[in-house]
């Protein structure tokens, strides 16, 4: 079976006023107020993914109804048809912080006219491939910009900066230790 996945090239993403995104977002806090004002246990989320390996090094994964590729550039024996592990996790950073940056400004009423963000992780190939194991094999260090423009003052960014950081689902992901589990299902 082939499924027919989206380049960026094809992909196009709805037009939304500020006032149509401030409109979802406060819809979105107040049925998410109700969901788990009527019972805590509505907060609880699961997100399941799954992924198939493919090529050289690819993988083939579906996130709900998305479909998209990950894959290492040549230098890592990749076919390079699509960022990387590492480069999708930098963009999840990047988008989580893009999003929630959205909502609290809507939350907090600070005026956001744009906002763009990069990222930068330094990472030593030597604990990937087992050269040095005292190497950490993930980043050393991330490196985040989050360019925010509007009329509002530089203490109102601030605040609004605290809160994205205190609030940001991947920014924790990156900077707090996250117990995972690991099973190995051979054969």
């Amino acid at each position: 079976m082939s499924l027919l996945v989206d380049s960026p090239a094809t992909v196009s993403v709805p037009a939304v006023t500020a006032e149509e995104r401030a409109t979802r977002l406060q819809d979105a806090g107040a049925a998410w107020g109700e969901r788990i004002g009527a019972d805590v246990a509505n907060a609880q989320l699961k997100y399941t993914v799954t992924g198939e390996g493919e090529g050289s090094v690819a993988s083939r994964i579906t996130a709900g109804k998305q479909v998209f590729f990950v894959d290492e550039p040549a230098a890592l024996a990749g076919d390079d048809i699509a960022a990387s592990p590492v480069e999708f996790a930098l963009g999840a950073l990047i988008s989580c912080q893009i999003v929630v940056y959205r909502l609290y400004a809507q939350t907090l009423g600070i005026r956001v006219d744009s906002i763009s963000a990069s990222a930068e992780g330094d990472l030593d190939v030597r604990g990937l491939f087992g050269v040095d194991d005292t190497v950490r094999p993930g980043f050393s260090a991330v490196r985040l910009t989050v360019r925010v423009t509007g009329p509002e003052s530089d203490a109102r960014y601030e605040e609004l900066h605290a809160a994205v950081d205190a609030h940001c689902p991947v920014l924790d992901l990156f900077s707090s230790e996250t117990p995972v589990t690991v099973e190995l299902v051979a054969n």
